[in-house]
């Protein structure tokens, strides 16, 4: 008795937070945020990764000055200013002495990519080598330069600079091939029982990392499960899955990084930046014979608890979303999903 006057106490106390407080709540952001702070939880996960993931930010680059994700913004924003028409005499002064800090310390403390080592060193070239006299931007051409030995400048193909695109280098695809392929690629949940080679899922992601990116930052990692027993252990964790979970021959986490910021005004950069490359990821899995199918994450506190001890995540890491993959079942079918019609979805000016 008492055990269900506690249950009729509890849902309705649920009922009138989830049901009721929000209308009272909504009109302002000081209530919306009392709303959510005292009554509601939804937020804590995001908010406490954000503050995590900024801490994690602030410390490689104001005290270990080797933060990864700050020398590939503050590369790009080189690359943007070697590429502006006209481009300015100065520039830079304001972030160049980060981006010398993130350098040598990045060079010296992480194994990087060697092609990102060269696309620094070629910008940082480049950038130095042309930017006139300034008491701040000579400081830091001289550190830079007593680091490297000094420099030499590249004038090939081969330098990782910005560069003019030429029409012979473009892809001969169609339009009508590429709405073709986009038509082909739908939600596939029956697959064959076929392992998939690790050498397609890698040609699909070398493809998908060519997505854009703000700052071409790439705050996500493709977390590749195939080993069956791991595939059975997660496949379930999204919910999404019911009833054609154990068809899934390769399941993929795709985890966002939110150290990759220095200011919460960039927090949903995780969720833009990694669905371009997803939409690549499965596009490209078409061309290689393989079929997909996107799963929704849910943002549910026991769930994302679940999935970050299973991946072993650090607190500023959050699942972004899962794919399941294989060999598309001829057999099976294929949801038809009629998308909405142009006019209803597209508004000029």
């Amino acid at each position: 008795m008492i055990t269900k006057i506690f249950r009729r106490i509890k849902s309705e106390k649920d009922k009138l937070i989830k049901d009721k407080m929000p209308y009272w709540f909504y009109k302002s952001g000081l209530m919306s945020g009392l709303y959510y702070s005292i009554f509601h939880p939804a937020f804590r996960r995001e908010t406490r990764a954000v503050l995590a993931g900024k801490v994690r930010h602030l410390e490689e680059s104001k005290n270990g000055k080797a933060n990864y994700f700050m020398l590939v913004r503050n590369t790009h924003r080189l690359e943007k200013g070697l590429l502006m028409r006209p481009r300015r005499d100065v520039f830079a002064v304001d972030y160049i002495r980060e981006t010398v800090d993130s350098y040598i310390g990045v060079l010296g403390s992480f194994e990087i990519e060697t092609k990102q080592i060269k696309w620094f060193t070629d910008v940082l070239n480049e950038f130095f080598s042309l930017v006139h006299s300034h008491t701040v931007i000579d400081l830091h051409r001289q550190r830079y330069l007593t680091f490297r030995g000094g420099f030499k400048k590249e004038h090939s193909c081969n330098t990782f600079i910005p560069y003019s695109r030429v029409s012979t280098d473009f892809s001969d695809i169609s339009y009508e091939e590429f709405y073709k392929l986009n038509r082909q690629r739908r939600s596939v949940r029956w697959f064959l029982d076929k392992p998939v080679p690790r050498d397609l899922i890698d040609k699909a992601i070398l493809a998908a990392i060519q997505a854009p990116s703000a700052c071409n930052r790439q705050p996500f990692t493709f977390r590749v499960l195939d080993d069956k027993a791991l595939v059975e252990d997660v496949i379930n964790l999204p919910m999404g899955t019911k009833g054609y979970a154990h068809s899934i021959q390769t399941f993929i986490v795709v985890v966002g990084h939110l150290n990759a910021y220095f200011d919460e005004r960039d927090r949903h950069l995780i969720y833009i930046d990694a669905s371009l490359a997803n939409m690549s990821l499965m596009l490209a899995l078409e061309t290689l014979g393989l079929s997909s199918c996107p799963i929704n994450w849910p943002d549910i506190e026991e769930k994302e608890k679940q999935m970050g001890d299973f991946l072993g995540l650090e607190d500023y890491d959050r699942p972004i979303m899962c794919i399941g993959v294989g060999y598309p079942d001829p057999e099976g079918k294929v949801a038809f999903s009629e998308k909405r019609e142009l006019r209803k979805i597209r508004k000029y000016n």
